[in-house]
C-alpha cells in the first residue's frame, strides 16, 4: 500500500507548536477514532494507537506526534514546519494565502516538493490580508 495525502487547516498560533497541538486537540474532540478519553500524549505512549496510524492512520494532524525544527532531517512521524525557502518555491511572495497554498498542494510540478515521504507533515502560516490568519497542515500516512 501507498500512503495517503492529506491537508487541513488550524487557526494561527505564533508558536507553530502550540497551534499544531491544538489542532490535534480539535481534531480528537470531533472524532476520537475509536480511542475515547484519551489525551495526545496518552494515545501516543499507546501501542494500539501506534499501530492504528502506521497501518492506516487518520490523513490528519493526529498521523504526527510533535512538530520539529524546519531544519531537522526527514525523520517522524513528526510535523516540520516549511523552510522561507521552501515556501518561496511556490509562492515567491513569501506570505501564501489559503488559495494559493491549496493550487500548489493540486499543481502537479509541485508535488514532490511539498508532500514528503509516508509518516510525514508539513505546515506553514497562511495569510489573508497581508497577516497571519490559519496554519495549513498536510503530510502523508505512514500506510
Amino acid at each position: 500500500m501507498g500512503g495517503n495525502s492529506w491537508w487541513q487547516t488550524g487557526p494561527y498560533e505564533s508558536d507553530v507548536a502550540v497551534a499544531f497541538r491544538r489542532a490535534q486537540e480539535a481534531e480528537l474532540a470531533s472524532d476520537d477514532r475509536g480511542f475515547p478519553g484519551r489525551t495526545i500524549e496518552e494515545l501516543w505512549r499507546s501501542e494500539d494507537w501506534a499501530e492504528f496510524i502506521f497501518t492506516g492512520g487518520t490523513a490528519t494532524v493526529l498521523d504526527q506526534i510533535r512538530t520539529v525544527d524546519p531544519t531537522e532531517p526527514e525523520d517522524g512521524p513528526y510535523m516540520r514546519p516549511l523552510t522561507e525557502e521552501e515556501v518561496r518555491v511556490w509562492c515567491p511572495h513569501g506570505r501564501p494565502t489559503r488559495a494559493e497554498w491549496q493550487a500548489a498542494l493540486r499543481a502537479d510540478s509541485y508535488l514532490d516538493d511539498l508532500f514528503p515521504r509516508r509518516g510525514l507533515g508539513r505546515c506553514t502560516v497562511l495569510y489573508e490580508d497581508g497577516a497571519p490568519a490559519e496554519i495549513g497542515y498536510w503530510g502523508v500516512t505512514a500506510d
